[in-house]
């Protein structure tokens, strides 16, 4: 006899249907509508399973997808480097969190529409919205372990599911839908909720806070060094910063505010020095290895920011250099070994001329000096990128061998990582370091050296990368975004 199963029901919300839109507005707008409809059921559902137990049923909601038909081979402009489909299908992204991308979605939406002459249709997804990622805006939530409610929390809820959050779309892995629907953004709404629950455990402050043009730094100096430009712009009307956000969320508008200290440090600092158009600068102290750059930059892409800058110490490899001169990376050597899975060491990591100029033209900005000048203070050449932070203590003729080969100028443990998965994710990189010690020439990291030097170099080096932001941010996107980052099938959104 065979057994009768009685298949658990699904409850839903009633949310609209698929719409056409060719108006990037009215898109996002139903974006937002869609997402908070099915984000306010799972936490009413949730509470409700809690208060009462799950009935015997099952609560699912669904992530706003956009999806884009072509038809044809659209001549579209060959400088741009996004906004347009590769060929003609059906292309698709599912949608988190529309009120943090309202800007990016608009933007990508408007150039979809402009270039195929066609709408994009907005409408619920497939994709079921797990219940931590759904409750993560309402703090008055908090989602049991396994085995600590009077449930099984995945029998009534989805819960999230790491097979399917990945990085294939923008490792060039990923396959194309059963139905042949091909990729539209380069993350999953998955990925990105993923990403934001571990910026806020990670750096401390909320994901609404990031700016658009991020420096990562690895001492803590240079924070001391942020928070005194920050209150020094805050006093400035003209300056266009608004606001500056330090660890913890706590938000100054006026210059003399106190920041009261924090019990524990995250494992990632991170401080913004806001503008409202989002265009401000945000500050991580990633602290010291390529595992916390590989961590830091896997989630703040998911930002889609226009751009990011390592400005960290460095050991100087060259005896023709001194304490304090500045390395402007024009290539990397790569024996960091956290991207190997993703990003092959093969791979070239091009410098981009946009940033690479901005950065030069900042260090002739602070330091008074030009053109042949410039030479005596910055040096250009290849970044070694290591993850023995005591690589002086090892064997030196074959590491020393290497290094000489590659050209290196100088040695860290961040830059080249973070370069790597800004080609990646398609994010605009760059790297101007400081020389803190000459291991290879008897001038170690000893106390009383690097005192001196921090009181000299953090607060001008700190500028220049603050400098080169700035110019970076008024140069116009479809210039500072190459197409040197674009793989042969790209996905239409930045």
């Amino acid at each position: 006899m065979t057994p009768v199963t009685i298949e658990t029901p699904i409850i839903t919300p009633d949310i609209p249907g698929p719409e056409g839109f060719d108006d990037p507005k009215a898109a996002v707008a139903r974006l937002c509508e869609l997402y908070d409809a099915a984000t306010v059921f799972l936490c009413n559902s949730f509470r409700d399973v809690i208060a009462n137990g799950p009935g015997g049923s099952r609560f699912r909601a669904f992530y706003p997808e956009i999806r884009i038909t072509t038809t044809s081979f659209a001549k579209i402009d060959s400088r741009l480097s996004f906004g347009h489909v590769a060929e003609p299908g059906t292309h698709a992204a599912t949608v988190t969190r529309p009120d943090l991308f309202r800007n990016y979605l608009e933007q990508q939406i408007r150039l979809l529409i402009h270039n195929h002459g066609v709408p994009v249709v907005i409408g619920p997804s497939s994709t079921p919205i797990p219940v931590h990622f759904a409750v993560a805006g309402d703090d008055s939530i908090v989602v049991p372990q396994e085995g600590a409610s009077d449930f099984i929390l995945r029998d009534v809820f989805d819960v999230p599911d790491l097979s399917t959050t990945n990085d294939d779309i923008v490792n060039g892995t990923a396959n194309a839908a059963e139905d042949g629907t091909q990729p539209l953004a380069p993350f999953t709404a998955q990925r990105v909720d993923y990403s934001l629950a571990r910026l806020s455990h990670y750096t401390a402050t909320d994901p609404t806070h990031f700016q658009n043009h991020v420096l990562f730094t690895n001492y803590q100096f240079y924070v001391t060094e942020f928070e005194a430009y920050a209150r020094q712009v805050l006093a400035d009307p003209d300056s266009g910063y608004s606001s500056f956000v330090s660890t913890g969320n706590v938000e100054i508008t006026d210059p003399d505010t106190p920041i009261p200290a924090v019990d524990k440090q995250p494992q990632m600092p991170t401080y913004h020095l806001k503008r409202p158009d989002g265009n401000g600068i945000t500050l991580v102290n990633i602290g010291v290895g390529p595992s916390n750059a590989k961590t830091a930059t896997d989630h703040i892409a998911v930002l889609r920011p226009h751009a990011w800058v390592m400005v960290g110490h460095c050991a100087g490899l060259r005896n023709s250099q001194s304490l304090g001169d500045f390395v402007l990376a024009h290539a990397y050597l790569r024996e960091d070994h956290v991207l190997d899975d993703d990003l092959p060491v093969w791979v070239p990591i091009p410098a981009l001329a946009e940033v690479q100029i901005a950065l030069e033209q900042a260090v002739a900005d602070v330091t008074d000096l030009k053109g042949y000048d410039l030479k005596r203070v910055m040096r250009t050449g290849t970044v070694a990128t290591i993850d023995n932070r005591n690589w002086e203590l090892r064997e030196h003729t074959g590491p020393v061998q290497r290094l000489s080969q590659s050209r290196a100028i100088a040695l860290d443990m961040e830059s080249a990582t973070i370069a790597a998965n800004g080609y990646r994710f398609r994010v605009p990189y760059g790297t101007l370091l400081c020389v803190s010690d000459k291991p290879l020439h008897g001038e170690l990291k000893l106390p009383g050296m690097a005192s001196d030097f921090y009181k000299t170099q953090v607060a001008r080096h700190l500028m220049i990368g603050i400098k080169a932001m700035e110019t970076l941010r008024d140069m116009p996107l479809e210039r500072l975004h190459s197409r040197k980052l674009r793989s042969f099938d790209e996905t239409a959104f930045l």
